[in-house]
Protein backbone atom coordinates (compact mmCIF):
# COMPACT_ATOMS: atom_id res chain seq x y z
CA UNK A 1 0.00 0.00 0.00
CA UNK A 2 0.99 3.55 -0.42
CA UNK A 3 2.49 5.43 1.87
CA UNK A 4 0.32 8.30 1.08
CA UNK A 5 -3.10 6.63 1.47
CA UNK A 6 -1.45 4.61 4.20
CA UNK A 7 -1.21 7.86 6.25
CA UNK A 8 -4.74 8.85 5.50
CA UNK A 9 -6.12 5.55 6.30
CA UNK A 10 -4.64 5.77 9.86
CA UNK A 11 -5.43 9.20 9.96
CA UNK A 12 -9.46 8.60 10.23
CA UNK A 13 -8.58 5.88 12.97
CA UNK A 14 -9.70 6.28 16.35
CA UNK A 15 -7.20 5.56 19.07
CA UNK A 16 -8.25 2.24 19.78
CA UNK A 17 -8.27 1.35 16.25
CA UNK A 18 -4.76 2.83 15.81
CA UNK A 19 -3.45 0.36 18.69
CA UNK A 20 -5.51 -2.86 16.58
CA UNK A 21 -3.36 -2.04 13.85
CA UNK A 22 0.00 -1.24 15.89
CA UNK A 23 -1.15 -4.57 17.05
CA UNK A 24 -2.12 -6.48 14.03
CA UNK A 25 1.41 -5.07 12.69
CA UNK A 26 3.43 -6.39 15.12
CA UNK A 27 2.47 -10.05 14.72
CA UNK A 28 2.81 -9.30 10.93
CA UNK A 29 5.95 -8.44 11.95
CA UNK A 30 6.83 -11.16 14.03
CA UNK A 31 5.59 -13.81 11.38
CA UNK A 32 7.85 -12.22 9.00
CA UNK A 33 10.80 -12.06 11.58
CA UNK A 34 10.11 -15.95 11.73
CA UNK A 35 9.96 -16.70 7.71
CA UNK A 36 12.84 -14.71 7.44
CA UNK A 37 14.71 -16.91 9.94
CA UNK A 38 14.06 -20.22 8.73
CA UNK A 39 14.18 -19.27 5.13
CA UNK A 40 10.67 -18.65 3.44
CA UNK A 41 10.33 -15.37 3.03
CA UNK A 42 11.50 -14.34 -0.15
CA UNK A 43 11.20 -9.97 -0.60
CA UNK A 44 13.21 -9.55 2.63
CA UNK A 45 12.21 -5.52 2.16
CA UNK A 46 8.61 -6.53 3.59
CA UNK A 47 10.34 -6.82 6.97
CA UNK A 48 11.21 -3.00 6.67
CA UNK A 49 8.66 -1.62 5.18
CA UNK A 50 5.82 -3.29 8.58
CA UNK A 51 8.66 -1.78 10.71
CA UNK A 52 8.17 1.80 9.42
CA UNK A 53 4.34 1.16 9.10
CA UNK A 54 4.50 0.57 13.12
CA UNK A 55 6.41 3.59 13.48
CA UNK A 56 4.13 5.37 11.77
CA UNK A 57 0.89 4.43 12.93
CA UNK A 58 2.50 4.56 16.68
CA UNK A 59 3.84 8.20 15.77
CA UNK A 60 0.34 9.43 15.02
CA UNK A 61 -0.91 7.88 17.64
CA UNK A 62 1.29 9.87 20.00
CA UNK A 63 -0.06 13.38 17.65
CA UNK A 64 -3.35 12.76 18.46
CA UNK A 65 -2.99 12.02 22.13
CA UNK A 66 -0.69 14.95 22.32
CA UNK A 67 -3.37 17.02 20.52
CA UNK A 68 -6.62 16.12 22.66
CA UNK A 69 -4.24 16.69 26.44
CA UNK A 70 -3.16 20.04 25.19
Amino acid sequence: MKTKQRLSDLWVMSDDQLNDEVLRLKREQFNLRFRRATGQLENTSTVRIVRRDIARAKTLAAMKRAAVNG
